[in-house]
C-alpha cells in the first residue's frame, strides 16, 4: 500500500490534523498514513521544506506528500502536484518545492483541477487529500491536474565564502526541539576548505575549536566526573542531515534552555568558521 505523509503547521490543539486523517479514512479505509510533523511554525516555508528535505527519502518511492503549509489558493498560491525523485509532494506553489528539489530537478508538475471542489479557508482538506487519495488508488497526476511550468522560485541562503576560502559565514536556517540551531553549512562543503588547517567555529562572542561528530563526544569519560564537560556545555557538531548545528548538550527549552534562547540565536543569525 502506498504511504501517504502529512506535514503542516495546524499544530494538534484544534480538530485539523484529526480531520484530514478521517477524509483519508473514508476514502481508503485501509490508508497508511504518516505524520512528519505539524509543529512547523506558521508559514514558515524554509522550516516547513528543511524538515521535508532531509525526512522524505526515507520512505519508499511512490510516497504521497502532502504539504499542509501556507496553501490557501490565490492566483499567485496554485495548487500543484510535483513528481520528483520518485516521489509526489501536494502542495501550493508557494516555494517550498523549489527549496525541497534544490537538488533534483522535478520530473513532472501539475496544477490541480478537480471538479466541484470546495475553494474554502481549508484546502489540504478539500482539494489536496481528494488528489492525494487518487495517487495513492494508483491514479495518474494528469487526471487531476493540467501540465504546470510555473514553479515558484523561492532562493534560500547560502553560505558565502570570503577572504580566498579562509572564511566560511553560514546563515542559521532550523532551530529545533532542543533548541538546537541548524546552520546552511554542509560537511562537505567544510571539508572542501579545510585543507588540514585547525578552525574555530564563532557565534555571539563562542569560540568553538572542535566539531564533533555525536553530542556525548563532548564529554571525555577518561576525565574525573567533576571535571568533564557535560549537561549545559556549548558543543558543534555535524548532524544526521550533515549540517553544522549548535546545540547545549542534553538542553531543555521548557527548563534550563537550549542553544537558540541561552545565545539568543534565531532563524538568519550567523554562524562563522574561520580556517587558521
Amino acid at each position: 500500500m502506498t504511504i501517504l505523509t502529512l506535514t503542516t503547521d495546524f499544530g494538534y490543539k484544534d480538530h485539523f490534523v484529526g480531520a484530514l486523517k478521517g477524509a483519508i479514512f473514508s476514502e481508503i479505509e485501509n490508508a497508511t498514513i504518516v505524520d512528519i510533523s505539524h509543529s512547523i511554525n506558521p508559514f514558515n516555508i524554509q522550516e516547513c521544506a528543511y524538515i521535508l528535505k532531509n525526512s522524505y527519502k526515507t520512505f519508499p518511492k511512490g510516497t504521497v506528500h502532502i504539504v499542509g503549509v501556507d496553501a490557501e489558493l490565490t492566483k499567485e498560491n496554485e495548487h500543484i502536484i510535483t513528481y520528483v525523485d520518485g516521489h509526489y509532494f501536494i502542495s501550493a506553489n508557494n516555494g517550498v518545492v523549489c527549496l525541497i528539489t534544490s537538488e533534483v530537478k522535478p520530473e513532472k508538475i501539475v496544477s490541480i483541477n478537480i471538479p466541484d471542489t470546495k475553494d474554502g479557508s481549508f484546502p489540504t482538506y478539500d482539494v489536496f487529500i481528494k488528489a492525494a487519495c487518487h495517487l495513492v488508488r494508483g491514479g495518474k497526476m494528469e487526471v487531476v491536474g493540467r501540465p504546470f511550468n510555473n514553479l515558484k522560485t523561492f532562493k534560500d541562503f547560502v553560505p558565502q565564502l570570503i577572504d580566498g576560502g579562509k572564511t566560511i559565514i553560514g546563515n542559521i536556517v532550523y532551530i529545533d526541539n532542543y533548541g538546537n540551531v541548524v546552520s546552511n553549512i554542509q560537511k562537505n562543503l567544510f571539508e572542501a576548505y579545510k585543507n588540514g588547517r585547525d578552525y574555530e567555529v564563532r557565534v555571539r562572542g563562542k569560540i568553538l575549536k572542535t566539531i564533533h561528530n555525536k553530542y556525548s563526544d563532548i564529554i571525555n569519560f577518561d576525565a574525573e566526573k567533576n571535571k568533564r564537560n557535560g549537561p549545559g556545555d556549548l558543543l558543534a557538531l555535524f548532524n544526521s542531515s550533515q549540517f553544522l548545528e549548535l546545540a547545549i548538550y542534553k538542553s531543555n527549552l521548557t527548563t534550563v534552555g537550549g542553544a537558540s534562547t541561552l545565545l539568543g540565536l534565531d532563524y538568519r543569525d550567523t554562524i562563522t568558521i574561520n580556517f587558521l
